[in-house]
């Protein structure tokens, strides 16, 4: 027997237009969209409805994982804390970003990311999650055992995406010594002496394992049908190695000029809903509010604050000179699907997955007041 839904009085954002009316759901999936008034279904009193989010980068789970240096969380707790502040932020699919390659910085041990996603799957399975998780392996190329490591990840579908990522001193988001000094000197209480020592090992490595290891992982990827994304670019000959690597998102461009150039190279643009919402970087690079302005921000994550993927995208449609709602919801739904070949959602068009969030906002942050995943209720 079929199962029907309808939710009327809505203002429901389609790809190119707001319309006022109602929309249909059969089966988990979108039916049809009326405009007007319908006298059956559940009233959404004339709030937004958009499309569900599509996160591409967050590191949020790590955080619920590994809250305090040194502490491991439970990775069931972990993953339904993380999962219940995504769902009510109205992600309803997200790229969880497992890092790849230990350094002596520390982070986590070979095992740890695998056994993660080993959790991940099993409260799927379980019936523990909300949103869909696939997964972002975040892919430190300096790193010595990163090919081993995503070598662990061989034959796993959730595997969508892959990025490359340097964060050397020198080298992409840290071009400026000033902001590796912050980073990595001042919040860590290092003495010059360690600092120096502490930046060699970390050069040295980056001369030694990057470039090689950008082309393998780049090659094993297009092997398995795995999105890659380039991180941090900050000049063209970054974007020049990103097209050589087939890459189609560039991640967090520390540039204008890298931006425009990524962007004209056909790879979707991708920046933080933070740097939206705060007006800036947090490391000091470009605003992503300047690239909305110049038409060359396609898309925008929630990186480590969950709900700011559902607050950016208004803030756009109210400060950015001929940047519509749908345009803007487009940059959290439609293009990031597209971008990893989501082809059956990030849309609100009869035939796709009813994938939803009803928003009602007058000023300010918005609310989700209830999340559907292919036509479930789930928050």
């Amino acid at each position: 027997m079929s199962q029907e839904l309808i939710l009327k009085n809505a203002r429901i954002v389609l790809e190119d237009r707001i319309v006022d009316g109602a929309l249909q759901i059969i089966d988990g999936q979108i039916a049809d969209i009326s405009e007007g008034v319908l006298a059956t279904g559940e009233d959404l009193e004339g709030d937004f409805l958009i499309p569900g989010l599509v996160e591409l980068h967050t590191d949020h789970l790590e955080q619920h994982y590994s809250p305090r240096p040194g502490v491991r969380w439970d990775t069931t707790a972990a993953i339904q804390a993380h999962d219940a502040q995504i769902a009510t932020s109205g992600i309803t699919t997200v790229f969880d970003c497992l890092r790849l390659g230990s350094d002596e910085d520390g982070g986590f041990e070979r095992g740890e990311m695998r056994r993660l996603a080993d959790a991940i799957e099993a409260a799927e399975a379980a019936g523990r999650l909300r949103a869909e998780h696939l997964i972002h392996l975040r892919c430190e190329v300096p790193c010595a055992d990163v090919i081993d490591q995503f070598s662990d990840f061989e034959g796993d579908p959730r595997v969508r995406l892959a990025s490359l990522m340097d964060h050397a001193p020198g080298q992409r988001q840290f071009q400026s010594l000033e902001q590796y000094v912050f980073f990595y000197k001042k919040k860590r209480g290092l003495s010059d002496e360690a600092f120096e020592a502490f930046m060699k090992v970390r050069k040295d490595a980056s001369e030694r394992y990057s470039a090689k290891h950008r082309d393998e992982l780049a090659a094993r990827c297009a092997e398995r049908g795995i999105t890659v994304a380039s991180h941090d670019d900050a000049t063209l000959a970054h974007v020049e190695e990103a097209r050589g690597h087939g890459v189609r998102l560039a991640e967090f461009p520390t540039s204008l000029e890298a931006a425009r150039a990524s962007h004209a190279a056909g790879m979707s643009v991708l920046m933080g809903a933070p740097n939206v919402v705060r007006g800036k970087s947090h490391s000091g690079n470009i605003a992503a509010r300047d690239l909305a302005d110049l038409g060359v921000l396609d898309v925008l994550s929630s990186d480590y604050v969950p709900l700011s993927l559902l607050h950016a995208p208004f803030i756009l449609a109210d400060t950015v000179e001929g940047l519509s709602l749908p345009q803007a919801i487009a940059m959290v739904s439609a293009t990031p699907a597209k971008t990893v070949g989501l082809t059956d959602r990030g849309r609100i068009a009869p035939g796709l997955r009813a994938d939803l969030v009803r928003v009602h906002r007058q000023e300010g942050v918005p609310v989700s007041r209830s999340v559907w995943r292919a036509g479930r209720r789930v928050a």
